[in-house]
């Protein structure tokens, strides 16, 4: 009898044991296949890594929206895709880019080993929120801003610059669009959201850049005033014939002083503006084929 009470007391007290150690314990935030982590990397950006993507805050807007970049797979060469610089204007573009984003985290398999993708899909949060009211992939079509002139409006960010007119490639302190005079901002580079693509791309330093525009249905090469990099015209032609656009070696429609991707080229970085056909449709099905084409051209 008396062995019997011992054994229970000793039951009893490591059971009791157990629950303190749980209870006092840290759950576990582990998450596969990614790790749940923070890091903080220069120019006060930093990663967060979850599943099957890593989230990066690049910068901020003018009015404290962040900006963020989304990363895809786990090489070392580095395929950037930038949507939506011009806000509300080409809304559109944004929809794309998280269309691209979602296809890339259900089907890793399609990122080759040796490349990791970065998408941005928001260059100017502040111009898309005056149009959609959000930043986020949840908006639709239905709303839009159907007012013209406030689509017009949200193609500039808040300090109401075009951020397509404010980057170190001929840049001007104004420009004519549409018969319009419109704003490249006090300098090259003299806002944040600008900031923050160059500071991304200066740590970063891609392999190629893709950037969504709208509308003329067709991919264009980037140049700053000393030709176009060969790199550059065969990612033009790859994107194009695969997605069914036209491939043109320059941008002839109007002047675009202090271009982004013109001043990708100047930095000696491939980078093809690719402009859909309307400021409505994502052409996913196009755009899908004309990515691969370029993810397959980088593979090792």
């Amino acid at each position: 009898m008396k062995n019997t009470i011992i054994a229970v007391l000793v039951i009893v007290i490591i059971g009791f044991s157990v629950y303190v150690f749980t209870r006092s314990s840290p759950p576990n935030t582990a998450v596969t296949p990614g790790v749940d982590t923070t890091q903080t990397l220069g120019n006060d950006q930093s990663t967060t890594t979850v599943m099957n993507s890593a989230e990066t805050i690049i910068g901020k807007s003018v009015e404290g929206r962040d900006i963020t970049a989304y990363h895809f797979g786990t090489g070392t060469d580095e395929i950037l895709f930038v949507g939506d610089i011009q806000g509300g204007y080409i809304w559109n573009t944004a929809l794309l880019a998280y269309k691209t984003m979602e296809y890339f985290k259900n089907n890793l398999d399609v990122i080759p080993s040796n490349l990791k993708v970065t998408v941005i899909p928001v260059l100017n949060p502040d111009g898309l929120t005056a149009v959609v009211g959000t930043t986020t992939a949840s908006f639709t079509k239905a709303d839009v801003a159907p007012s013209t002139e406030a689509q017009i409006a949200g193609r500039f960010n808040a300090n109401t610059v075009d951020l397509n007119r404010n980057f170190d490639c001929g840049w001007q302190k104004t420009s004519i669009w549409q018969g319009k005079t419109i704003s490249g901002g006090t300098g090259a580079f003299s806002e944040p959201e600008s900031q923050a693509i160059r500071g991304y791309v200066g740590n970063n330093k891609p392999k190629a850049v893709v950037a969504w525009y709208a509308a003329a249905g067709g991919v264009f090469a980037s140049s700053c005033h000393n030709g176009v990099l060969p790199e550059t015209l065969t990612l033009t032609d790859l994107y194009a014939k695969a997605a069914g656009y036209t491939s043109n070696a320059s941008y002839d429609f109007n002047a675009i002083p202090g271009d982004m991707v013109n001043w990708l080229a100047k930095m000696q970085v491939p980078a093809i503006s690719v402009l859909l056909t309307n400021h409505t449709d994502t052409e996913w099905t196009q755009n899908q084929k004309g990515i691969q084409a370029i993810l397959d051209h980088y593979a090792q």
